[in-house]
């Protein structure tokens, strides 16, 4: 009897330990609301401990950040972190000015706020990114993603919301919300030892903090939200890919790398809730914004491999395109990028 693979089977979805175990969650929440609370104790606490295991996250991906990168990489990894937040920051006092901090209620874009937009642009999924500029771009570009890494969390979006001119958040908020994340800088730094040891936990914690999330979402909320979440990944491909790939021109790359970071992180799903929980006045806008931000992650996760493709095509033969290479390529890098895009953290 042959084994089970079920761990190959979530990988071929994009960013698919996180987004299986929080549909999973979902599905749950839906048909059985009160089947945490049925079993109690380990199991109820496995289905509503998103952010103590979130907690946890951080400081591991704290951990595997080096702050001795290379110049090329330091380089690189902010010029790139400087126009994903510039843009979120652009983005967010534009919006903040015309809907403020609650979700539209009716229509078109119904569930649409300034958090939804801002966490999704905010955040880079690191193993996309790392997958296809390592395979389009230079290993040094795929290495920048250790600066980059920098936008995990709930940290950056809170200070693109107070810039906004939105719902502040009081300093000791702030300071917890990155707290974590440079409690793992600190300890990984100072002993190596330490990051070897807390590094290889970011992988493994995704899908438990994914299904507990997962757990405070509604399907019905997914279904109504099918559109604005296509228009939100695309608009996050659209907006912020050609700012992008400016930074990485104006850094010596040719694009690629630029394209490759216009994307939504698989952790990014988890911001909207972490917001609420420091500031109320963003309660309303969470559970839609979650449903969205989940959606731009799929969008992005399929569509940014295909763009990223077709431009290295026609970087790599000098601006021309020889289509049907092109079309193999493109096939090729989504089955290979959706399997890798989550053995490196997002």
């Amino acid at each position: 009897m042959g084994r089970m693979k079920i761990k190959r089977a979530i990988e071929r979805v994009p960013g698919g330990m996180m987004l299986v175990p929080l549909l999973l969650g979902a599905a749950i929440a839906t048909f059985a609301p009160e089947a945490g609370k049925f079993f109690g104790s380990f199991t109820n606490a496995l289905f509503t401990g998103s952010l103590p295991v979130l907690s946890v996250f951080y400081v591991c991906m704290g951990a595997s950040i080096d702050v001795r990168a290379t110049p090329y990489i330091l380089k690189k990894g902010g010029a790139l972190f400087a126009g994903k937040i510039g843009v979120g920051v652009i983005v967010g006092v534009v919006l903040g000015h015309i809907l403020g901090e609650q979700p539209i209620s009716s229509g078109l874009f119904a569930g649409l706020s300034t958090l939804a937009v801002v966490a999704a642009i905010n955040d880079t999924n690191g193993g996309l990114y790392m997958a296809l500029s390592g395979r389009y771009g230079r290993p040094q570009d795929a290495a920048a993603y250790s600066v980059m890494s920098i936008e995990s969390g709930p940290f950056l979006t809170m200070v693109t919301l107070g810039v906004a001119g939105l719902a502040a958040f009081p300093w000791p908020v702030l300071l917890g919300a990155v707290l974590p994340l440079i409690v793992g800088i600190v300890l990984g730094n100072l002993d190596h030892e330490m990051r070897d040891f807390l590094k290889p936990a970011i992988p493994i914690m995704i899908p438990f903090f994914a299904f507990g999330l997962g757990n405070t979402l509604d399907l019905h909320h997914v279904v109504e939200a099918g559109f604005m979440g296509v228009l939100l990944g695309v608009g996050v491909v659209c907006v912020t890919g050609p700012v992008l790939m400016l930074m990485d021109r104006l850094t010596g790359g040719n694009g690629v790398a630029g394209i490759a970071a216009a994307t939504t992180a698989g952790n990014a799903a988890a911001v909207p809730t972490l917001v609420a929980a420091a500031n109320p006045a963003y309660a309303a806008a969470a559970k839609p914004a979650t449903v969205l931000v989940v959606a731009s992650i799929i969008v992005t996760g399929i569509l940014v491999p295909l763009v990223t493709a077709w431009w290295a095509g026609r970087v790599n033969k000098g601006g021309t395109v020889d289509l049907l290479v092109t079309e193999v390529t493109v096939t090729e890098t989504v089955v290979t990028v959706a399997a890798d895009a989550v053995k490196a953290p997002s």
